[in-house]
């Protein structure tokens, strides 16, 4: 029995994901070439085998050009973004904000602007605020 598709990309699928919302549409041999450039060299059938899974789980889009397709980010960083991270929070910090934050401050260097940012954040949650 094979395992159901998961909702979030994989590792290695959020990479092919990043260097697709650099620059889009992009053939299988250009986005070979950059994730070879970021340290990651992988063989050719393994990145077309990839990127078929990707739009299988409606991730990418494919689309032919002459001899080549050519790949597209079918969802954005901002989708993948906030449903990577409301997995993150439900399945390891049991749906709390609060601990999601507390980890965040031990585990993260914070600077002096950032935490203003948060504290402006969370002072117009309080107000009522947009979310």
């Amino acid at each position: 029995m094979s395992r159901p598709p998961a909702e979030q990309p994989t590792e290695l699928e959020l990479q092919f994901l990043k260097i697709l919302w650099e620059k889009s549409p992009q053939p299988v041999r250009q986005i070979r070439d950059l994730l070879a450039q970021g340290g990651r060299d992988i063989a050719h059938t393994s990145v077309i085998t990839t990127l078929n899974t990707m739009v299988k789980k409606r991730f990418l889009t494919r689309q032919k050009e002459g001899k080549a397709f050519l790949f597209s980010p079918r969802v954005t960083r901002e989708q993948v973004s906030r449903s990577v991270l409301g997995d993150v929070v439900n399945r390891v910090f049991d749906g709390s904000a609060r601990a999601v934050l507390m980890g965040l401050f031990e585990h993260s260097d914070i600077d002096t602007d950032e935490l203003k940012d948060l504290r402006k954040l969370i002072d117009q949650r309080v107000k009522g605020g947009d979310k």
